[in-house]
Protein backbone atom coordinates (compact mmCIF):
# COMPACT_ATOMS: atom_id res chain seq x y z
CA UNK A 1 0.00 0.00 0.00
CA UNK A 2 2.55 2.42 0.98
CA UNK A 3 4.68 1.98 -2.14
CA UNK A 4 1.34 2.55 -3.81
CA UNK A 5 1.16 6.25 -2.72
CA UNK A 6 4.70 6.06 -3.31
CA UNK A 7 4.30 5.67 -7.14
CA UNK A 8 1.49 8.29 -7.30
CA UNK A 9 3.44 11.06 -5.11
CA UNK A 10 6.15 10.15 -7.63
CA UNK A 11 3.83 10.70 -10.53
CA UNK A 12 2.26 13.79 -9.45
CA UNK A 13 5.67 15.27 -8.94
CA UNK A 14 6.48 14.83 -12.56
CA UNK A 15 3.31 16.04 -14.09
CA UNK A 16 3.42 19.19 -11.48
CA UNK A 17 6.75 20.29 -13.28
CA UNK A 18 7.73 20.67 -16.96
CA UNK A 19 11.19 21.36 -18.32
CA UNK A 20 11.64 23.80 -21.21
CA UNK A 21 13.47 23.38 -24.01
CA UNK A 22 16.37 24.60 -22.44
CA UNK A 23 16.77 21.55 -19.75
CA UNK A 24 15.49 24.32 -17.10
CA UNK A 25 12.63 22.92 -14.78
CA UNK A 26 9.78 25.32 -14.62
CA UNK A 27 7.18 25.22 -11.48
CA UNK A 28 3.59 26.89 -11.62
CA UNK A 29 3.32 29.58 -9.76
CA UNK A 30 1.00 30.05 -6.26
CA UNK A 31 -1.77 32.57 -7.43
CA UNK A 32 -1.47 35.73 -5.85
CA UNK A 33 -2.49 39.37 -5.52
CA UNK A 34 -0.79 42.24 -7.83
CA UNK A 35 1.97 44.29 -6.22
CA UNK A 36 0.24 47.42 -3.92
CA UNK A 37 3.04 50.61 -4.24
CA UNK A 38 1.48 52.84 -1.30
CA UNK A 39 2.65 56.09 -1.06
CA UNK A 40 4.80 57.40 2.02
CA UNK A 41 2.78 58.54 5.27
CA UNK A 42 3.11 62.58 5.04
CA UNK A 43 0.96 64.78 6.08
CA UNK A 44 -0.33 68.62 5.59
CA UNK A 45 -2.94 70.97 7.93
CA UNK A 46 -7.05 70.93 6.34
CA UNK A 47 -7.42 74.46 5.19
CA UNK A 48 -10.76 75.90 4.39
CA UNK A 49 -13.63 77.58 6.91
CA UNK A 50 -14.52 73.97 8.81
CA UNK A 51 -15.74 74.12 12.49
CA UNK A 52 -12.76 71.16 12.95
CA UNK A 53 -9.24 70.45 11.59
CA UNK A 54 -7.00 67.99 10.96
CA UNK A 55 -3.94 66.57 9.63
CA UNK A 56 -4.51 64.58 6.11
CA UNK A 57 -2.72 62.78 3.92
CA UNK A 58 -0.10 64.77 0.85
CA UNK A 59 -1.56 61.72 -1.41
CA UNK A 60 -5.06 62.55 -1.02
CA UNK A 61 -7.24 65.63 -2.02
CA UNK A 62 -10.03 67.49 0.07
CA UNK A 63 -13.32 67.75 -1.79
CA UNK A 64 -16.85 68.93 -0.86
CA UNK A 65 -19.52 66.38 -0.30
CA UNK A 66 -22.15 66.43 -3.30
CA UNK A 67 -23.92 63.42 -2.69
CA UNK A 68 -27.93 64.66 -2.52
CA UNK A 69 -27.88 64.01 1.60
CA UNK A 70 -24.92 65.85 2.57
CA UNK A 71 -24.74 68.91 4.38
CA UNK A 72 -22.26 71.59 5.18
CA UNK A 73 -18.72 70.90 6.57
CA UNK A 74 -19.18 67.24 5.10
CA UNK A 75 -16.13 66.40 2.89
CA UNK A 76 -14.45 63.69 0.87
CA UNK A 77 -10.77 62.89 1.40
CA UNK A 78 -9.98 61.11 -1.59
CA UNK A 79 -7.00 58.84 -2.58
CA UNK A 80 -6.81 58.50 -6.53
CA UNK A 81 -4.10 55.94 -6.79
CA UNK A 82 -5.50 53.83 -4.13
CA UNK A 83 -9.35 54.35 -5.74
CA UNK A 84 -10.55 55.06 -1.90
CA UNK A 85 -11.67 57.75 -0.03
CA UNK A 86 -12.48 58.81 3.49
CA UNK A 87 -16.08 60.21 3.98
CA UNK A 88 -16.36 62.78 6.77
CA UNK A 89 -19.88 63.74 8.36
CA UNK A 90 -19.94 66.01 10.77
CA UNK A 91 -22.73 67.21 13.19
CA UNK A 92 -23.20 69.95 15.37
CA UNK A 93 -24.73 69.34 18.85
CA UNK A 94 -25.66 72.49 20.46
CA UNK A 95 -25.21 71.29 23.52
CA UNK A 96 -28.44 68.69 23.15
CA UNK A 97 -27.43 65.30 24.08
CA UNK A 98 -30.43 63.09 22.34
CA UNK A 99 -29.10 64.75 19.00
CA UNK A 100 -25.48 62.90 20.29
CA UNK A 101 -27.64 60.01 20.91
CA UNK A 102 -29.06 59.87 17.63
CA UNK A 103 -25.93 60.45 15.46
CA UNK A 104 -24.08 58.10 17.22
CA UNK A 105 -27.44 55.21 16.70
CA UNK A 106 -27.04 56.60 12.97
CA UNK A 107 -23.35 55.97 13.25
CA UNK A 108 -24.37 51.90 13.90
CA UNK A 109 -26.73 51.82 11.94
CA UNK A 110 -24.73 52.56 8.83
CA UNK A 111 -22.01 50.05 9.60
CA UNK A 112 -24.67 47.55 9.96
CA UNK A 113 -25.94 47.89 6.68
CA UNK A 114 -22.51 46.11 5.50
CA UNK A 115 -23.56 42.83 7.78
CA UNK A 116 -24.97 41.17 4.12
CA UNK A 117 -21.59 40.65 2.97
CA UNK A 118 -19.31 41.10 6.33
CA UNK A 119 -17.70 38.37 7.91
CA UNK A 120 -17.11 39.96 10.93
CA UNK A 121 -17.98 43.56 12.68
CA UNK A 122 -15.71 44.33 15.52
CA UNK A 123 -15.95 47.43 17.45
CA UNK A 124 -12.68 49.40 19.99
CA UNK A 125 -13.04 52.32 21.52
CA UNK A 126 -9.53 54.10 20.84
CA UNK A 127 -8.05 56.11 23.37
CA UNK A 128 -6.30 58.78 21.42
CA UNK A 129 -2.78 60.12 22.19
CA UNK A 130 -4.58 63.63 22.62
CA UNK A 131 -6.51 62.08 25.50
CA UNK A 132 -9.68 62.23 23.35
CA UNK A 133 -12.00 58.76 22.54
CA UNK A 134 -12.75 57.35 19.23
CA UNK A 135 -15.10 54.72 18.20
CA UNK A 136 -13.54 52.37 15.72
CA UNK A 137 -15.36 50.20 13.71
CA UNK A 138 -14.09 47.37 12.12
CA UNK A 139 -15.95 45.35 9.43
CA UNK A 140 -14.54 42.31 7.32
CA UNK A 141 -15.48 40.82 4.12
CA UNK A 142 -16.66 42.09 0.85
CA UNK A 143 -17.41 45.10 1.33
CA UNK A 144 -16.99 48.81 0.61
CA UNK A 145 -16.11 50.07 4.18
CA UNK A 146 -13.88 48.02 5.85
CA UNK A 147 -13.77 50.87 8.86
CA UNK A 148 -15.78 53.18 10.35
CA UNK A 149 -15.36 55.64 13.79
CA UNK A 150 -16.69 58.69 15.47
CA UNK A 151 -15.41 61.07 17.89
CA UNK A 152 -17.27 63.83 19.76
CA UNK A 153 -16.80 65.87 22.06
CA UNK A 154 -20.13 65.22 23.55
CA UNK A 155 -21.74 68.66 23.67
CA UNK A 156 -21.28 70.92 20.29
CA UNK A 157 -19.55 68.44 17.93
CA UNK A 158 -19.95 64.74 16.37
CA UNK A 159 -17.61 63.97 13.36
CA UNK A 160 -18.02 60.65 12.16
CA UNK A 161 -15.53 59.41 9.29
CA UNK A 162 -16.08 55.47 7.16
CA UNK A 163 -13.32 54.17 4.66
CA UNK A 164 -14.40 53.34 1.33
CA UNK A 165 -13.53 51.62 -1.73
CA UNK A 166 -14.04 52.01 -5.18
CA UNK A 167 -15.25 48.52 -5.11
CA UNK A 168 -15.98 45.40 -2.80
CA UNK A 169 -13.58 42.90 -2.55
CA UNK A 170 -11.51 40.00 -0.56
CA UNK A 171 -9.99 41.33 2.35
CA UNK A 172 -6.44 39.33 1.64
CA UNK A 173 -5.97 41.66 -1.56
CA UNK A 174 -7.15 44.99 -0.07
CA UNK A 175 -5.16 44.49 3.63
CA UNK A 176 -2.25 46.33 2.33
CA UNK A 177 -4.71 49.64 1.22
CA UNK A 178 -6.82 48.83 4.15
CA UNK A 179 -4.35 49.67 6.79
CA UNK A 180 -2.44 52.13 4.89
CA UNK A 181 -5.65 54.54 5.43
CA UNK A 182 -6.28 53.33 8.64
CA UNK A 183 -2.82 54.85 9.98
CA UNK A 184 -4.06 57.63 7.78
CA UNK A 185 -7.68 57.92 9.91
CA UNK A 186 -5.75 57.41 13.05
CA UNK A 187 -3.38 60.38 12.29
CA UNK A 188 -6.37 62.33 11.31
CA UNK A 189 -8.22 61.46 14.62
CA UNK A 190 -4.92 62.04 16.89
CA UNK A 191 -4.55 65.70 15.18
CA UNK A 192 -7.95 66.66 15.47
CA UNK A 193 -8.97 69.99 16.98
CA UNK A 194 -12.38 71.06 17.47
CA UNK A 195 -12.86 75.62 16.38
Amino acid sequence: MSQRILLLAAVALLFSCRSGGDGQVYYQKPRGFARIDLPEHRYRPLEGNYPYAFEYSEAAEVVPDRSPDAEPYWILVKYPALNAMIQFTYKPLNGDIHKLDEHVMDAYRLASKHQVRAISQKEEILTLKNGRKAVAIEIEGEVPSHFQFYTTDTSRHYLRGAIYLDHATLNDSLKPIVDYLKTDAQHILETLTWK
